[in-house]
């Protein structure tokens, strides 16, 4: 256990079935180096283009002894399958039909079981100090469970760091702090800390004042008035302008009051009051701090902090940088933070929005069949992030960077998957997921066919092979509840929003002149055509999200082996559990204790 009552007895919470952390990290490298179908499942799976070849993408690249299985199993017990049932009692089929699976897939779902960390969680502490109705305002259920158990274990992990170095923390920074739901709880009792919530929207920033006054962490501004005056103003403008200073002022020149009798009154809005936070003893506090993090060093941040005009020296900060689910490169810079500012002591950082993590190492080498290049939509994001070699992206590691001379390389579509948690999926849920997915699918096939969209080739012109061509993506985003209760309804949906939203306005023309006179029976032959063929569809997505399981495992140990190779700075490191993945599945916190 070493120094530190919060260390788990694993680095990093693997399957029972690696001796050491070393060994679990060599079979995971291998493993999502060599396999090419799970390579193919992680990225090279493009959901638009899975009806626009024949005999389709799952024909063509699910292992045919597969597919009979894949497709007579319900969708649900499919999931069962592949996540929960023990398979040691599951005897595999060679031959065809639902009984079993075959054993080559039955070997793939334990590799993908074998090398997916654990998620299970077991609070240290059983009852936990229970958020006040003034502290959990705004918070729904899964943001209670969250802050609760982080709250507790940031302080937990504080006690450690402060007996082990012989000094307590002495701030709290928050990595894109949201409406500080968390850094609110810390500076509340019992936990009483100083936060530093760096947030880089000013919107969400006046939010959190609001709920700290709310609170009672902070006070909103006092103001002295003419009431009287104040009362006279008003009654002569619009309620419209009641919230606008200027257009008050104004009012007030037209009643004839003189600039020195209207600086009297103080016509600003409520929600333009200032929060004031009092500094006491024993007492926590919250300093925001605005600023869009690009990167890890906290000069910036530093620099804003409450008594740096006293010249406050960095060597008396003591800090541990903190955030739950910090979206993208976030994760990053908190992680880095601890490496490159001498006074980040300690980084507790749990993340999220895998798909919003730029590439180091620029776009995969691909090697037909398992992959092919994601197309260029209308917001471009996909082939600019992937080209732009951040070297702040995704690896962080230098193991994973220099993997097989080629490094670990993961496109967007993996990295997206990696926030799906399958074993969270409801029967219901699924459904409804699948059925869009499903009727998104069949759209582009109508896009194509009616010359909306053109294939574009990768390699050799085989018109059979959905390997080497994709079709042009046509982003259409979210539609009205009421497009999705129907195939024909959904279309209707579509073309209305791609002819009528001027952020679509590129496709209007197009889409009028090719589709504008599609009739209902031409839909619905589409729909009947392909209507059976949706359970291949939600087979492959499950196959796809479960196998996921491993990208996100692959991104917390690549979190962790970089922190792991900061030998010099980092005195320990870990990396395990703190939410219950039913209500929280995005439940690994990356830990990193300085020298």
């Amino acid at each position: 256990m070493g120094d530190f009552q919060t260390k788990p007895e694993r680095p990093l919470p693997y399957s029972d079935e690696f001796f050491s952390a070393e060994e679990y990290v060599d079979g995971l490298l291998h493993f999502v180096a060599n396999s090419e179908l799970f390579q193919f499942l992680c990225g090279g799976v493009h959901i638009l283009d899975f009806f626009t070849t024949e005999p389709g993408m799952f024909i063509s690249a699910v292992p045919k002894e597969w597919q009979s299985y894949l497709l007579e199993t319900h969708p649900m017990v499919l999931l069962d399958f592949l996540m929960r049932d023990d398979l040691s009692s599951v005897s595999p089929n060679n031959g065809s039909g639902p009984g079993s699976p075959p054993e080559s897939l039955l070997q793939y779902v334990k590799d993908i079981r074998k090398y997916s960390l654990r998620r299970s969680f077991k609070p240290t502490k059983p009852k936990l100090q229970v958020l006040p109705k003034s502290v959990a305002l705004g918070m729904k259920t899964k943001k209670v469970h969250e802050v609760t158990h982080f709250a507790g274990y940031i302080d937990r992990l504080a006690e450690d760091v402060a007996q082990a170095r012989g000094k307590e923390i002495t701030h709290f920074v928050d990595f894109g702090s949201g409406q500080n739901y968390l850094g609110r709880t810390l500076a509340s009792p019992p936990y009483n800390k100083h936060i530093v919530a760096v947030e880089s929207k000013e919107t969400n920033m006046a939010g959190a004042k609001d709920l700290d006054i709310l609170s009672g962490l902070a006070e909103r501004e006092k103001r002295l008035r003419n009431k009287k005056l104040y009362n006279r103003i008003l009654e002569a403008a619009d309620p419209s302008q009641h919230n606008d200073e200027e257009a008050l002022k104004k009012v007030a020149r037209e009643l004839g009051v003189i600039e020195e009798d209207i600086a009297t009154v103080d016509l600003r809005s409520r929600k333009e009051l200032q929060a004031t936070y009092a500094v006491e003893e024993g007492k926590g506090t919250i300093e925001y701090v605005v600023g869009k993090l690009e990167h890890a060093d906290l000069t910036d941040v530093l620099s804003q902090l409450r008594g740096c005009e006293e010249e406050v020296r960095q060597e008396d900060l003591r800090m541990m940088a903190v955030s739950i689910h910090s979206c993208g490169n976030l994760s990053h810079y908190g992680i880095r933070s601890m490496v490159l500012n001498p006074c980040i002591h300690a980084v507790a950082i749990v993340g999220c929005c895998y798909n919003l993590l730029t590439e180091k190492l620029g776009p995969p080498t691909y090697k037909p069949p398992f992959g092919r290049p994601s197309l260029k939509p209308i917001n471009a994001r996909v082939v600019r992030e992937s080209e732009k070699r951040d070297p702040q992206g995704f690896p962080m590691s230098q193991r994973l960077s220099t993997y097989n001379d080629e490094g670990i390389r993961l496109n967007i579509t993996a990295r997206m998957m990696a926030c799906q948690a399958p074993e969270n999926w409801t029967e219901k849920e699924s459904d409804t997921f699948f059925t869009r997915h499903f009727y998104r699918a069949v759209l582009q096939k109508i896009f194509l066919d009616k010359g909306v969209i053109s294939r574009v080739y990768h390699g050799e012109e085989v018109d059979d092979s959905p390997f080497n061509s994709s079709t042009n993506p046509v982003v259409i985003g979210s539609l009205r509840k009421q497009c999705y209760s129907s195939f024909n309804a959904y279309v209707r949906g579509a073309i209305t929003k791609l002819t009528t939203n001027t952020e679509y306005s590129q496709y209007s023309k197009v889409i009028q002149e090719k589709m504008g006179d599609i009739s209902d029976d031409e839909i619905m032959q589409y729909e009947v055509e392909y209507r059976d063929r949706k359970r291949e569809l939600s087979a492959v997505w499950s196959l796809m999200a479960f196998s996921a399981c491993v990208v996100e495992s692959l991104i917390a140990t690549d979190r962790w082996q970089y922190l792991r190779e900061q030998s010099d700075i980092v005195r320990d490191c870990w990396v395990e559990t703190v939410f219950d993945y039913r209500e929280s599945p995005r439940n690994l916190v990356v830990v990193g204790i300085k020298r």
